[in-house]
C-alpha cells in the first residue's frame, strides 16, 4: 500500500507537468499569478490532498489489516489447539493401546493358567472315575465268583444230595419259612 502511495506521489506530478503549457498559456499564467510555473501550488495541493485521503482512509485501512492480522492470529491459535487436542487424543490412544496389549497379555495367561487347571482337573477326574471303574470291576469279580461258587455249590450239592436224603419235619419248615418271612 505504501509503494502505491509513493509511486502515485511521484507519477502523477510528473504526468501533469509532462502535459506540457504552450507558450500562450504560460504568459497567461504569468499574467494572472505573477509565476512562471504553477509546480509548487500543484505539489502543495497533491500533498493537502494525499493527507486528507490519508486521514479519511488511514483508520479503515489500519483496521482492516489489524483485523485481518488479529483472524489470522485467531485461526493459527486455534490450529495450534487442534494439534494440540490432536497430540492429546494420539498420547491417550496409545495409553489406551498399551493398556489394552497389557490386559491382552493377562487375558492369554489367565486362560492358559485356566486352561492348566481344568486340564487338571479333568485328569484328576478322570483318574478318580477309572478308580472308581476299577473298584466296581473288583467288585463285580468278587459277585461272580462268589455267584460261579453258588452255583457249583447248587449244582453239586443238587447234583449229590436228593431231597430224600435231608429229613425235615413239619415244624422245621415252618421256622425256615417264618425265619425268611421275618
Amino acid at each position: 500500500m505504501k509503494k502505491l502511495a509513493l509511486f502515485a506521489l511521484l507519477i502523477v506530478p510528473a504526468v501533469l507537468l509532462a502535459s506540457g503549457h504552450d507558450s500562450g498559456e504560460a504568459s497567461r499564467y504569468f499574467a494572472q499569478t505573477g509565476r512562471e510555473s504553477d509546480f509548487w501550488p500543484r505539489v502543495i495541493n497533491f500533498t493537502i490532498f494525499a493527507a486528507i485521503l490519508y486521514y479519511l482512509i488511514a483508520n479503515p485501512i489500519r483496521n482492516f489489516f489489524k483485523g485481518r492480522r488479529e483472524g489470522i492470529s485467531a485461526q493459527l491459535k486455534e490450529i495450534e489447539k487442534k494439534l494440540q487436542a490432536a497430540k492429546e487424543e494420539k498420547k491417550d490412544a496409545q495409553t489406551r493401546l498399551d493398556e489394552s496389549v497389557n490386559k491382552a497379555a493377562e487375558i492369554i495367561e489367565d486362560a492358559k493358567m485356566e486352561a492348566k487347571i481344568l486340564a487338571e482337573k479333568i485328569a484328576k477326574a478322570s483318574e478318580n472315575e477309572l478308580h472308581v471303574l476299577e473298584k466296581q470291576f473288583e467288585e463285580k469279580i468278587t459277585l461272580e465268583e462268589r455267584k460261579a461258587a453258588r452255583d457249583v455249590i447248587d449244582e453239586i450239592l443238587s447234583e449229590n444230595i436228593t431231597t430224600e436224603d435231608i429229613m425235615l419235619d413239619e415244624n422245621k419248615v415252618v421256622d425256615i419259612i417264618a425265619k425268611k418271612v421275618a
